[in-house]
């Protein structure tokens, strides 16, 4: 089963099967939010039941602070492959409209229950706030779907660098460049998925062909290069490169959007115009700048390359030495 709903109105659920609902705003899926799904995970593996991920749309800081959103690290269709990655058999999009702003804490597990019938537990995150003024608590939720027969698993924050993992501090982490540090709290390579655009192929003219993509997201990362690996979903090809995502201030005077521009480290690289790829980011290598020729601009791409496969001969032999190759 993997369902996507628009509603809680619209949810529909097999009668004989057990629902056990993580709830969330889920912004990125990082490993807080998969700690809360593996909860969920792990009961409807007990019983043989269903995980449905309720998440909002638009963000309810679209709706709340609508002068000061936060900005989202993923598009709402990532989000939700994410959710079905990590767990979920459905994805209930619920519209965090007034109604739903303004319902009583109090009443939140009763529509939850008479929405979904077979409702089993509730899993959420111990941050967790809902109800009119966010009212109630991940405590008050316990103690509310107690009498209706619903349990509720409080999952506890999840720390790294003594600090809490959340989507807030992903974000700071990715405008500066700690690419890094970012997929640790995320527990994966941040990644973007959409199709190649023909460029004006100025790559080409100094040796270096790219592959384009336009990423605008709401939170961009820091302009300049990343070492990255290119996936295809259809195939499962994964190739490494280099790639710079930002306004090429070499050769544009005033670029209208980021480009994020990826040069594939195999002679034969096999997409072009069209192909949709996911491009995963592995390291921040350097700030983007602006070189004064293109003689410059080679010379350093060329620098660029030699780190790339040096960092990736490296990782292909440090994954060789903890999965090594079984005799046959």
């Amino acid at each position: 089963m993997r369902h996507l709903f628009t509603s809680l109105e619209e949810a529909r659920f097999p009668k004989e099967k057990n629902v056990h609902l993580a709830i969330g705003k889920f912004d990125g899926v990082h490993r807080g939010h998969q700690r809360v799904l593996s909860a969920a995970k792990k009961r409807a593996l007990a019983d043989g039941g269903l995980v449905a991920a309720l998440t909002f749309t638009p963000h309810p800081s679209r709706v709340l602070r609508p002068d000061k959103p936060s900005e989202l690290l993923v598009y709402p269709w990532e989000k939700i492959d994410l959710l079905f990655k990590y767990g979920a058999d459905a994805v209930i999009e619920q519209p965090f409209n007034e109604t739903v702003r303004n319902l009583e804490a109090k009443d939140f597990p009763e529509l939850l229950k008479r929405q979904i019938p077979n409702l089993k537990s509730i899993h959420i995150g111990e941050n967790f706030r809902f109800g009119k003024g966010r009212g109630g608590s991940s405590r008050s939720l316990a103690q509310c779907a107690q009498p209706l027969g619903v349990d509720v698993e409080i999952s506890p924050s999840i720390t790294h660098g003594d600090e809490p993992v959340s989507s807030t501090r992903i974000r700071a982490l990715l405008r500066c460049g700690r690419m890094h540090e970012a997929n640790e709290l995320m527990g994966r390579l941040y990644e973007t998925c959409g199709a190649v655009i023909k460029g004006k192929q100025l790559g080409r003219t100094i040796g270096f062909p790219t592959l384009n993509f336009v990423r605008d997201t709401e939170t961009k990362p820091a302009y300049g290069v990343y070492l990255v690996t290119v996936h295809d979903p259809q195939t499962g090809v994964e190739l490494p490169g280099v790639a710079n995502y930002g306004l090429r201030p070499t050769v544009e005077k005033k670029a209208p959007q980021p480009i994020l521009e990826v040069h594939v480290l195999s002679e034969n690289c096999p997409w072009g115009p069209g192909d949709v790829l996911c491009v995963r980011g592995h390291k921040f290598l350097r700030a983007e700048q602006k070189f004064p020729l293109l003689a410059a601009l080679r010379q350093q791409i060329e620098k660029d390359k030699a780190q790339a496969i040096a960092f990736f001969t490296k990782r292909a032999k440090r994954l060789a030495q903890t999965y090594p190759k079984k005799r046959s």
